[in-house]
C-alpha cells in the first residue's frame, strides 16, 4: 500500500474537525458584543438639531401629549413624529409643514393645505 492510502481513515475525522471548527468560529463572530456589529443597538436621544430637515414645532411635557399632538397633526394630513432628543420631546415635522402644523396645534382648526 502506498503512502497516503494507509492513512485514510483520519480524513473523515479531519474534515468533521474543520468543520466544526469553522462552525466555531462563525458563532463567535456572529454572537460577539463589539461595537462594529451590523445589528442596531437602542437609539440614542440626539440634539434637536440632528434630525435633518424636520423641525420642531410643539415640546410635550409627556409621551402621552406628544402623541396626541403627533395624532392631531396626522388627522389634519401632516406627517409628524415624536422624538426623545436630549433637550427632551419634541414633536417634529417637514418644513413644508410647519406653519400648518403650528396652526393645527395651537388650535386653529385644519387649515387647507
Amino acid at each position: 500500500m502506498g503512502g497516503w492510502q494507509g492513512y485514510a481513515f483520519l480524513w473523515g475525522p479531519a474534515l468533521a474537525f474543520l468543520a466544526v471548527g469553522v462552525l466555531v468560529l462563525v458563532l463567535r463572530w456572529a454572537y460577539s458584543p463589539r461595537r462594529d456589529t451590523l445589528v442596531a443597538g437602542s437609539p440614542r436621544p440626539g440634539r434637536p438639531d440632528e434630525y435633518g430637515l424636520l423641525v420642531a414645532v410643539a415640546e410635550p411635557g409627556s409621551a402621552r401629549e406628544g402623541e396626541v399632538m403627533r395624532r392631531r397633526l396626522q388627522e389634519a394630513g401632516i406627517h409628524g413624529t415624536l422624538a426623545q432628543t436630549e433637550a427632551g420631546l419634541r414633536v417634529l415635522v417637514w418644513p413644508a409643514d410647519e406653519l400648518r402644523a403650528r396652526q393645527v396645534l395651537r388650535g386653529g382648526g385644519t387649515p387647507s393645505p
